[in-house]
């Protein structure tokens, strides 16, 4: 669970998650945060990993595969600590490897209809990743800004190696493709997030353009590389 500045959520979010998943250990990555979500984490029963400055989403989340491998795990399951992934569907997801035989599976808001909506420009953006990620690797995914996803062994491994630092979604679904690994989408639903500012910023925003503009051409540029299954 990577977290920065999410002292009003986490507790909550890691009390949903041990309800639903009571054999899970609950790890999260304080990512530099300047508040008490280290903390408030620990008190709410996570094992907490801190990092000594702010690497932003991407570092946090191979942080933490990398603790997941390092700590011996067949299974590690990403989700946020600000609220917007609804732990009770913990279980679909993580299910969703053995199920769908797959390496990553992804929580999606649109592979069935939800009352989810976002932002007009994340909208464009996750529409625009759709129609390239379907371009350079001939499948569809849906919703490849998700960060709810369940990773195999085998996928750890591979993006514990190497893992975008900057909105790395989209990219690491291409990178993943690449390699021949199986990614699946299951529906989720996903609210707001309860408390705090999202990275992305708010509708044509600077740093919200940057995300569309910066996806796309990473989407585009690891499309050009070899295909080439991963060994491990």
């Amino acid at each position: 669970m990577p977290a920065f500045n999410e002292a009003e959520s986490v507790a909550e979010v890691i009390k949903q998650v041990h309800q639903h998943l009571p054999s899970a250990q609950v790890v999260v990555i304080n990512d530099g945060s300047t508040d008490a979500t280290a903390d408030v984490a620990a008190k709410a029963g996570a094992q907490v990993v801190t990092m000594p400055f702010n690497l932003g989403i991407g570092g946090a989340v191979q942080t933490g595969l990398k603790y997941a491998l390092a700590n011996g795990y067949e299974v590690a399951l990403e989700l946020d600590a600000d609220g917007q992934h609804d732990p009770a569907y913990a279980q679909t997801v993580v299910d969703g490897l053995a199920d769908e035989q797959a390496e990553v599976v992804i929580g999606s808001r649109f592979v069935s209809d939800t009352a989810y909506r976002s932002s007009v420009l994340r909208r464009f953006g996750i529409h625009v990743f759709s129609f390239l990620i379907k371009v350079v690797t001939k499948q569809r995914i849906y919703d490849s800004t998700s960060g709810y996803r369940a990773y195999s062994r085998r996928a750890m491994k591979f993006l514990s190696r190497q893992y975008p630092s900057d909105f790395p979604e989209p990219e690491s679904i291409v990178m993943l493709l690449n390699a021949g690994m199986k990614v699946v989408e299951v529906p989720v639903r996903m609210g707001g997030r309860v408390a705090g500012t999202s990275v992305v910023g708010r509708d044509l925003s600077l740093k919200a353009a940057y995300f569309v503009l910066s996806n796309a051409v990473a989407i585009v540029m690891n499309g050009f590389k070899t295909k080439q299954p991963y060994v491990e």
